[in-house]
């Protein structure tokens, strides 16, 4: 009963952090930090948090659904910025801050210190999603965000493993520890893909034949993440990295390996129940991360009597000494690379400057989440000897720390950094989508011609099926003369009507809306009638909106 009251005061703390943060304008991860800890100041109570259930239970679903939805041309074209942010600056991050650490903290023995290093390099997109929803961030840099996010959590976990064997063992050997990351990364990959293909036939060839279940399809949906997780990890393969590899190939045999994969309303209903997990998932790890915040933050005073400086001050030192080390090694690796990358391309492009305030953005958005205070706690309590892991509880302290103040740095300078900055302008895509729309109208009106005359065939009234067949395509030609035109003026006013039309089509919806609304409570409409209409007129709604 305890941890089903638990549960229900988590999902009551999500759905009132969405209001709080739409009203103080403060980033929803921070307000659902607070919360967090003010249910733990009130109840008494706190969240026993597990690492392997917690990877388990949270971290497969959004990182499948995000290599699902990010957009695979964006993460092929920034491909090789990407790989470089997720592997090459997590390694410069742990061997930089590793030994900043060694040496600011004599009582942290190096291994620790890498370990350290390796749990903090991972960036939380989570967090860098709500704080985006208040500042410009260009969608490009959003997605290669997001992309670095998908790959270095994996990177940052695997060099953390790496260096917990050397501090439980004191043998490291960079062979071995080679060997571990390939076998991590390769063999997590190919398992994602293998888990995502495999039950997507499966579910397909099921569906073809004996019709499609769309519960069964959802749910199926909802448990490939967890199914390529555990049998990566039973591997001993990365999980995070089969989940991430699952959703992207999930992606790709949705969008016309497989044809006919899934009917529309399995799609919509899927579509609607992911992002209920994700809002969920994502709020509770927050909540979570806050409750744990006060019995960290009650045991800084016996952290620190452990250590050669006894003053509780100098864990506010090392904590802005961290964050500033990785807010350094990060700009110093982003300029780096973005000057790399402009020299390779200055045979194809003229030569562009590479910008400081981006340089800035690009620094400071990359904070810290669950993950990592989740990494930290999987640190061993005790040696291969047996005796006491050397500042653990310094270790989990600073971890806490760096997470809530990378949060508030991005929350209040990226904004800030952001304002009256001139960004590269966006690439525009409404040229493709006439020419999809165009396409995709000429495919029907061959379709809707062929299908009327095969009805009409042998039909006593075969006029009627051309006069049906006519007013459905009058409707694709006029779709196909307003997104053919090549005057500019004529492309504006048909981008004007589509507006107006857009505008007028929502009042009129509207209006239907209410009217079925007001004869069902008049009982003039029964209630299955009146839901079956109303549902019609959200789904045209969708359309428009």
């Amino acid at each position: 009963m305890h941890l089903i009251e638990t549960i229900l005061l988590l999902l009551l703390a999500v759905v009132v952090s969405g209001s709080i943060a739409r009203m103080t304008r403060i980033a929803l991860p921070l307000v659902q930090i607070a919360l967090g800890a003010a249910l733990v100041l009130i109840t008494g109570s706190t969240v026993d948090l597990e690492p392997d259930i917690f990877f388990l239970l949270f971290l497969p679903p959004l990182l499948f659904l995000d290599g699902w939805r990010i957009p695979k041309e964006d993460l092929f074209r920034d491909r090789a910025v990407i790989l470089e942010l997720a592997l090459g600056l997590v390694l410069f991050t742990v061997l930089g801050l590793g030994f900043l650490l060694w040496w600011m903290i004599p009582e942290m023995p190096l291994p620790v210190a890498f370990a350290l290093a390796a749990i903090l390099s991972p960036t939380d997109p989570i967090a860098v999603q709500a704080i985006a929803a208040r500042a410009p961030i260009p969608k490009r840099l959003m997605h290669i965000l997001e992309g670095e996010s998908l790959l270095n959590d994996a990177t940052g976990l695997t060099c953390m493993r790496i260096a917990v064997i050397a501090a439980t063992t004191g043998a490291f050997s960079v062979g071995n520890a080679v060997g571990t990351f390939l076998w991590l990364a390769l063999v997590g990959v190919a398992v994602g893909v293998a888990s995502a293909m495999a039950i997507s036939y499966a579910k397909t060839m099921i569906s073809r034949r004996w019709g499609e279940d769309v519960g069964a399809q959802i749910l199926v949906s909802l448990l490939i993440p967890f199914a390529a997780y555990l049998i990566a990890e039973e591997l001993e393969a990365s999980g995070i990295l089969a989940a991430v590899a699952a959703g992207i190939t999930m992606s790709f045999t949705e969008r016309g390996a497989i044809p006919g994969q899934s009917m529309a309303m399995t799609r919509i209903r899927r579509s609607v129940v992911w992002d209920t997990v994700q809002f969920v998932a994502n709020g509770i790890i927050f909540v979570i991360l806050g409750e744990q915040m006060p019995s960290i933050l009650s045991r800084a005073a016996e952290v620190v009597r452990g250590t050669s400086r006894p003053e509780v001050w100098w864990l506010a030192v090392y904590v802005v000494a961290i964050v500033a080390a990785l807010a350094a090694l990060r700009f110093i690796w982003v300029w780096t690379s973005l000057k790399l990358t402009l020299y390779r391309r200055r045979n194809r492009q003229p030569p562009s400057r590479v910008g400081l305030r981006l340089t800035l953005v690009m620094s400071l958005a990359g904070v810290r989440g669950a993950i990592t205070l989740a990494g930290i706690l999987t640190l061993p309590f005790v040696l291969g000897d047996g005796s006491p892991m050397p500042s653990r509880n310094l270790a989990i302290f600073l971890a806490a720390a760096v997470i809530i103040v990378s949060l508030l740095v991005a929350t209040f300078a990226l904004p800030r950094l952001l304002k009256g900055v001139e960004l590269p302008p966006e690439p525009s895509h409404e040229r493709e989508e006439d020419r999809g729309r165009v396409a995709a109208a000429s495919a029907a009106l061959r379709a809707v011609e062929d299908a009327s005359h095969a009805m009409a065939e042998g039909k006593p009234n075969p006029d009627l099926y051309s006069d049906v067949a006519g007013r459905i395509m009058e409707l694709y030609r006029q779709r196909i003369e307003s997104r053919t035109r090549t005057d500019e003026d004529d492309v504006e006013a048909a981008r004007l009507s589509d507006a107006i039309e857009r505008h007028l089509r929502m009042a009129g919806l509207a209006a239907e809306r209410e009217e079925l609304g007001r004869l069902a409570r008049l009982r003039r409409l029964d209630e299955e009638t009146a839901k079956k209409l109303i549902r019609e007129v959200d789904l045209q709604e969708l359309r428009y909106s």
